[in-house]
């Protein structure tokens, strides 16, 4: 994926399951943390937003998991954003173990924004993301 984002982190001890990899959950976590800081990076103020009655919103999650990240390891959190519909829109993500550039997941998170009505709707903020 040529992403146009990515943040860097370390597993911690926490993360993981009885089998001594990162639970299956925690995925969602580091998808989440990289799509705020690419928001951010991007002028996009999630919680600003939200201040004005808009609300990012995930709609549906696809997550392939590939290979499993253990205690220390460092990994590269990736985020590309596409247009799906005139007020949907999706991240394409990837989560690459850093030591061997091996893919431990790849997603596509689906997402909307909700005006102060609760209808969908996409903020001028946001339709600048795709510079269309």
């Amino acid at each position: 994926m040529g992403a146009a984002f990515q943040i860097m982190s370390k597993v911690r001890d926490y993360e993981l399951d009885m089998q001594g990899i990162v639970n299956n959950g925690v995925y969602f976590s580091y998808l989440e943390h990289a799509r705020h800081e690419f928001l951010l990076a991007n002028g996009v103020d999630f919680s600003g937003l939200a201040e004005k009655g808009v609300h990012l919103v995930v709609i549906r999650s696809e997550m392939d998991y590939k290979a499993s990240l253990k205690s220390g390891d460092e990994y590269a959190v990736s985020v590309a954003v596409e247009r799906l519909s005139k007020v949907r829109f999706g991240f394409r993500q990837e989560v690459v173990r850093s030591s061997d550039k091996k893919l431990c997941v790849s997603a596509l998170v689906i997402g909307t924004a909700l005006n102060e009505r609760g209808r969908p709707y996409l903020s001028p903020e946001i339709d600048a993301l795709f510079g269309d």
